[in-house]
């Protein structure tokens, strides 16, 4: 017998009444070859929320959804609501702003645990954009531990615009953490700091990392060059977090 997951909502009319709904969504999968009709209104609807859709095809649907009678058609709702970017602010109140970026992390496990390590670190809050990122799904919550309950995660359609917005009106110097840059430990995040994490495979991206005011990184004594993206950005967020800790303790 087929059984739906849980975390998928499948069927035209229960992914229509879900983008109808103030929920947020993560994403809606659509057959492909069926843009139009009923799925077309779906799809409209998406668009105009700026949920991203993804064609797949029917052996795919049925994956994600667990059942066969998904009418080409599923969506993946959010596990937890998005914040703005003034639910941080007000996170930081009068303490500079500490902030991190997550630039195209698609595994929700290293979503979630950076989550999770942001918000132990005493940052005010994760940005992620909308399109090829992971999000709030099920399993970036589990990974998370009970983080994302408390921790602002705020979804943006361009990280190089939100990088402009911050430099301009609460004076954040951005450090990307990429290879070829600063030793991580011998930066000064005394200020307003806006931490910017890449990719698993490709990094941090060229247009937001000339954004970025520096390069950090991290010593490889190894044989191999990186490190899980997840685990780089604890280790500068708590160096983020040692420096201010040093601070209110003067």
């Amino acid at each position: 017998m087929d059984k739906p997951k849980t975390e998928i909502v499948a069927g035209r009319n229960p992914v229509l009444e879900l983008l109808r709904s103030p929920r947020e969504v993560e994403c809606v999968y659509i057959q492909s070859g069926l843009e139009k009709g009923p799925v077309g209104r779906i799809l409209a609807l998406a668009r105009e929320r700026g949920i991203p859709v993804k064609d797949v095809a029917p052996e795919k649907l049925q994956s994600l959804s667990g059942i066969a009678s998904h009418q080409g058609v599923a969506a993946q709702p959010a596990a937890a609501d998005y914040a703005t970017m003034e639910d941080i602010y007000r996170r930081a109140g009068e303490a500079p702003l500490f902030v991190v970026l997550a630039d195209g992390v698609e595994d929700p496990h290293n979503l979630g645990a950076i989550i999770r390590t942001a918000e132990a670190a005493g940052a005010h809050g994760l940005i992620i954009p909308k399109r090829h990122s992971a999000g709030l799904t099920p399993a970036a919550a589990k990974a998370a531990a009970g983080a994302a309950a408390h921790l602002p995660v705020v979804r943006v359609p361009n990280l190089s615009a939100i990088i402009e917005e911050l430099k301009s009106q609460k004076n954040l110097w951005f450090y990307c953490a990429d290879m070829d840059g600063k030793d991580w430990c011998t930066v000064d995040y005394s200020g307003g700091v806006g931490l910017v994490v890449g990719s698993e495979g490709f990094g941090v991206s060229r247009l937001v990392k000339e954004k970025c005011d520096f390069v950090v990184s991290l010593p490889m004594r190894g044989q191999i060059n990186s490190l899980n993206a997840s685990v780089a950005a604890g280790i500068v967020m708590y160096e983020v977090a040692r420096q201010r800790m040093g601070l209110q303790a003067k």
